[in-house]
């Protein structure tokens, strides 16, 4: 009997985690014999959350290793792709597209989405935060608040979407990185002392861990900064506050403070690390006040889903579509100098960027041929650096 409520890799691959209308579609077509049928589904969505201008593309690890075996060919943006719902005339973007019998995938469909619309949410908004505060350390917190089974998804999509690393262990392991993190205010409290609990930390924690005391819980965080840089000199990297929101009052006033503070003592080296709270609304603030660098949970982990939808938009080599969709195979050709995207059928010639007159080229890759991956992922590492490189050329948040 499974401990903890979580899927496992068979069940997933097996589709038995999909909704239960498409074990009913797949049974009742291949009683009339049409299970074989070929389609074009693509992948898409009519808006990205919070009116987001763009997205970041992820999960298409887990969309690859999903559909290894299946005898179908995938064609997908690269993973870390930044993508608009609309392309420049308004036509919706397909971020991947799936080429096979129905029958063979249709039970799939439910996991395939759930891969990408989760893990691109958290991406996404990891880059938002990423080109709000420029070059300032991010660390992701979010795995106390998502259920545990998602801290590798949560902190790989973060570090993708341009965090520095992750405080927990898997999510750490899975980016191939040391876990980053300070301390709890429980070791401070078992200490029942501050200074002790700060000296104690720097004696027993190896040298190669920053020192960043945590210096909000028992005095005012201006003192406890104080305090903490006394203590430990320039052995202190930094210190964090992490004051619930119920006693913040004007949070980047406090930060402010204690720049000034620590500054004309003579601890200029000391960075100002804060958490609680920090979102997409609120960082800059805390930026211009004086922060260092953010520890981000909730909005991290919990971020807005992207609402992808797969729809069929050829059978059996003739376009067709619902209502409210294209049909037709198509190909999304991108701007090299601007990223704007243009959305065209997949036999129509290269573009010139109809924003700036630049060259484009084709972002729909072929990932799977016949069920066999046909193209090497790329590390957690380079795709990070393709979205940075990405969002260089970005000038809307």
């Amino acid at each position: 009997m499974r401990v903890f409520n979580v899927a496992s890799d068979e069940e997933i691959k097996r589709g038995e985690t999909t909704d239960i209308y498409f074990v009913r579609t797949k049974k009742v077509i291949k009683s009339k014999g049409l299970d074989k049928t070929k389609v074009v589904a693509e992948v898409t969505t009519s808006s990205l959350p919070e009116k987001w201008p763009w997205g970041i593309l992820c999960g298409v690890d887990e969309l690859v290793k999903l559909l290894e075996g299946c005898p179908i060919d995938l064609y997908v943006m690269p993973e870390g792709s930044v993508f608009q719902s609309h392309d420049y005339y308004g036509n919706k973007v397909p971020v991947a597209f799936i080429d096979g019998p129905y029958g063979e995938f249709c039970e799939l469909e439910t996991p395939l989405l759930g891969f990408l619309c989760q893990a691109s949410g958290v991406a996404t908004m990891a880059a938002r935060l990423r080109k709000l505060v420029g070059d300032k350390l991010l660390i992701s917190f979010g795995i106390r608040r998502a259920h545990p089974a998602l801290s590798p998804m949560i902190d790989r999509a973060g570090y993708i979407g341009g965090f520095d690393g992750a405080s927990s262990l898997t999510g750490a392991r899975k980016i191939g990185k040391e876990p980053k993190g300070t301390m709890p205010h429980a070791l401070i409290i078992i200490f029942g002392d501050q200074v002790k609990a700060w000296k104690a930390f720097d004696e027993v924690i190896p040298r190669n861990v920053p020192r960043i005391a945590l210096v909000d819980t028992y005095y005012d965080e201006k003192a406890e900064a104080i305090m903490a840089a006394e203590a430990l000199g320039k052995d202190l990297w930094g210190v964090r506050l992490d004051t619930p929101g119920s006693r913040k009052g004007n949070f980047p006033e406090i930060i402010r403070e204690i720049r000034w503070e620590l500054d004309v003592r003579g601890h200029k080296h000391v960075k100002i690390i804060v958490s609680g709270g920090i979102n997409d609304t609120n960082i800059t603030e805390l930026v211009k006040a004086g922060a260092d660098g953010f520890g981000v949970g909730t909005a991290l982990s919990n971020a807005p889903t992207v609402d992808f939808a797969l729809d069929i938009v050829e059978l059996e080599g003739r376009p067709v579509a619902k209502r409210g969709k294209l049909s037709g195979r198509k190909q999304v050709w991108r701007c090299r100098r601007c990223l704007t995207e243009v959305v065209l059928p997949a036999d129509a010639h290269s573009p010139k960027c109809p924003a700036c007159g630049g060259k484009t080229s084709t972002l729909l890759v072929q990932m799977v041929k016949g069920g066999k991956i046909v193209k090497k992922e790329p590390s957690v590492d380079q795709i990070r650096k393709y979205v940075m490189a990405q969002l260089k050329k970005l000038t809307v948040v």
